[in-house]
């Protein structure tokens, strides 16, 4: 069965300069979610302020093996990322 439903990584920026990152299939409302304190755990504690960065996928398991992938990398390793593969960054 086949779904044109799309999957998301995204990194957000927390209040205290952490970065947060997570999969979703609707980027905006998993972020009002954080926002609110209805996220992930660590989002009631360190609270998001930006999105950083999302990139779309086609799978579920594409997505979730993109999250664990970046989740392993150095905090600095990450930004690196991040202002390499964004496209706004480039604009």
């Amino acid at each position: 069965m086949e779904t044109d439903e799309k999957y998301y990584m995204y990194v957000l920026l927390c209040e205290d300069g952490t970065l947060y990152t997570g999969f979703t299939t609707n980027v905006a409302r998993r972020f009002s979610m954080h926002q609110s304190g209805r996220g992930a755990k660590y989002t009631r504690s360190h609270r998001p302020i930006k999105i950083l960065f999302t990139k779309q996928f086609l799978s579920k398991h594409d997505a979730l093996s993109a999250e664990y992938a970046f989740k392993q990398l150095s905090h600095a390793q990450k930004i690196a990322y991040i202002t390499k593969n964004d496209k706004r960054s480039a604009e």
